[in-house]
């Protein structure tokens, strides 16, 4: 029986909501920085996303359909770190479903933030419709 290098790690795939995550945050960041289609006068360079680029759009689209839940959800998807959302861009990537630059790099996606900070610490709960008085 052959023994496996311990210096080689072992990679259990993310859930398939995951990467389904990744695809949608990838359009809602598009969206949001006004670079969702290539067109004459825009390059494909220019229209590029960023890995903390990304990671934003990460952040705000889980705030927005999971609030206080998004660091349960992503556990419940093995996803624990900005790191592992670079890990599943990378695989996209190496499966050809999605494109980089030379520049890109996974060390683009490490320590961007934390998810306690980025999801809970600075939650805030919008109550201006709860609260609002009609006259």
């Amino acid at each position: 029986m052959a023994t496996m290098d311990p210096a080689v790690k072992t990679h259990k795939p993310y859930h398939r909501n995951a990467y389904e995550f990744v695809f949608d945050s990838l359009r809602y960041t598009q969206e949001m920085l006004n670079r969702g289609h290539v067109v004459d006068e825009m390059t494909e360079d220019s229209a590029h996303i960023s890995g903390r680029e990304l990671l934003e759009g990460v952040r705000l689209l889980a705030l927005e359909r999971f609030g206080l839940l998004s660091q349960m959800v992503f556990r419940s998807w093995g996803i624990k770190s900005t790191e592992d959302f670079g890990r599943i861009v990378f695989e996209l990537v190496e499966r050809g479903e999605m494109k980089k630059t030379e520049r890109d790099s996974i060390s683009d996606f490490v320590h961007v933030y934390e998810f306690e900070e980025a999801f809970d610490d600075n939650y805030v709960i919008d109550l201006r419709e709860a609260f609002k008085v009609d006259r």
